[in-house]
């Protein structure tokens, strides 16, 4: 299997969640054996940051990512997309401290990464692949990994709301399942909390535009759920993104049941610090035909709306 990256660069505008203010994005194709590479732009210049766990530095309402001198905020929706659509080599390039938050899934992503195309590389994919069983738990929750060729994911949520209680969903990502199955699903809150965030300066950026908020008893959003079962594909969703952080993509299947933001990236540090124990670095084997360049969409999936310019993408 080849190595990929987009054809052509895209941009888009939106607003960050945290400070609600405008971003801009501009995705664009980097060379073999690149992986992903935020590109942060500022007054005194550009610095570069390739996602690792150890650089993770906030869980809090999103992932965040910094070297100490430079950070990103909510990366994981567009690692997500990026990592779901089967791109290897990425360049990010970033105005501002965070990522846009769009319509609060990952469905505008999938539409740029459509807009740009993908291109095969010469070079073969490499892998880490897990090796041998390994359960990480914590406080009752838990992610089980076991080896497997390709990345399943087997996800439990579990709310003491009544629209949601435990919802489950289990799934082989690929990019034609990220795009149908997974991109679509939005982040989601509950209303006193929401109420909270925006009383103390936090998630200004955050509207019904672009989350699912639930009162006491159901939802708030005149349009409803995308899916039935959107709370669950959500948190899927969150975990592709997160594992994206590893570098490499994972292969092997994982049972995850409630975890979040902070124990996603807990257990990429677990991986790292026992590498020799669980994982391995595997370069796929290439098709016996020459690599051809791809035109056109990543997958089958629809845009989230006509146009990315000057706001965040609506349902």
């Amino acid at each position: 299997m080849h190595q990929t990256t987009i054809r052509n660069m895209v941009r888009c505008t939106g607003i960050g969640l945290h400070g609600g203010r405008k971003v801009e994005l501009v995705l664009r194709p980097a060379p073999e054996d690149t992986g992903i590479l935020f590109a942060l732009r500022s007054g005194s210049g550009t610095s570069f940051l390739s996602p690792k766990p150890r650089l993770v530095v906030d869980t809090g309402l999103a992932t965040s990512l910094g070297n100490g001198h430079d950070h990103i905020a909510t990366v994981e929706h567009l690692l997500a997309a990026v990592r779901g659509m089967g791109i290897d080599n990425i360049r990010i390039e970033v105005q501002g401290r965070e990522l846009p938050i769009m319509d609060g899934s990952a469905a505008s992503f999938v539409y740029l990464l459509n807009q740009a195309g993908v291109r095969r590389q010469a070079k073969a994919r490499k892998v880490l692949a897990i090796t041998r069983p390994l359960t990480f738990e914590k406080d009752g929750k838990y992610i089980k990994a076991t080896p497997h060729d390709g990345f399943l994911v087997d996800y439990t949520i579990q709310f003491a709301h009544p629209l949601i209680g435990r919802q489950n969903l289990c799934l082989e990502v690929t990019p034609d399942v990220f795009a149908t199955d997974i991109a679509k699903a939005r982040t989601f809150g509950f209303l006193r909390e929401v109420e909270y965030l925006h009383a103390n300066g936090l998630a200004l950026g955050g509207t019904l535009d672009n989350a699912v908020v639930l009162d006491e008893f159901g939802v708030l959003n005149t349009d409803g759920l995308r899916y039935p079962d959107e709370f669950v594909r959500h948190k899927l969703l969150d975990f592709v993104g997160d594992m994206a952080i590893m570098g490499l993509p994972l292969q092997g299947r994982f049972e995850v049941f409630a975890s979040g933001h902070a124990m996603n990236n807990a257990f990429l540090r677990h991986i790292e610090d026992n590498a020799a124990d669980y994982v391995e670095e595997r370069t796929l084997a290439l098709p016996e035909t020459a690599p051809k360049t791809v035109a056109g969409t990543v997958s089958g999936a629809q845009p989230a709306h006509e146009s990315l310019r000057g706001q965040p993408a609506l349902a």
